[in-house]
């Protein structure tokens, strides 16, 4: 299958690129159409170890998860930014439908250097007092309605239509 020319990539290519990376070791699993991906990561020298879930199942939005340490406890209650969820924290490392990520690209070149990217971030904005998030980046508005998300996602894998 292709996407955009390119051959999209299966979760079992990328667990193989995955256990071939000498930058992002880790375990990973494959059940079916589901990749796992574990592996720690300390953005920095001065940083915290985090450990770190990656799951894909083909042809759906990658998600990447920090497992430890419990993120919105070191942040003391404020609202952690950039974020789908608290619990489990899920990252936001790119805006779906954007052309950011797309199946085609590997996440030992994508994914997985935003996660460093964006705890990166994190330690800074902590270190601000938990303010002034300096990572940038668009994150979907929470209030959006549901047929406005489905038409977002339909002119992302369709394009817009002419009117």
């Amino acid at each position: 299958m292709k996407f955009g020319g390119c051959p999209i990539l299966t979760p079992a290519q990328q667990l193989l690129f995955l256990q071939r990376s000498e930058v992002f070791p880790g375990l990973g699993t494959l059940a079916g159409n589901k990749l796992t991906w574990r592996c720690d990561r300390r953005p920095t020298g001065l940083s915290r170890l985090y450990k770190v879930r990656l799951t894909y199942v083909g042809g759906e939005t990658p998600d990447v998860i920090v497992e430890d340490p419990d993120l919105p406890l070191l942040a003391g209650g404020e609202k952690l930014p950039h974020v789908y969820s608290d619990r489990p924290t899920r990252l936001c490392l790119y805006l779906p439908g954007n052309k950011e990520w797309e199946p085609h690209q590997r996440f030992d070149q994508t994914l997985l250097p935003w996660t460093d990217l964006w705890l990166t971030y994190f330690e800074d904005w902590l270190a601000r007092g938990c303010t002034d998030w300096q990572g940038g980046g668009e994150h979907p508005d929470e209030n959006e309605n549901a047929s406005r998300r489905e038409r977002r996602r339909f002119e992302a894998k369709y394009g817009r239509r002419r009117r």
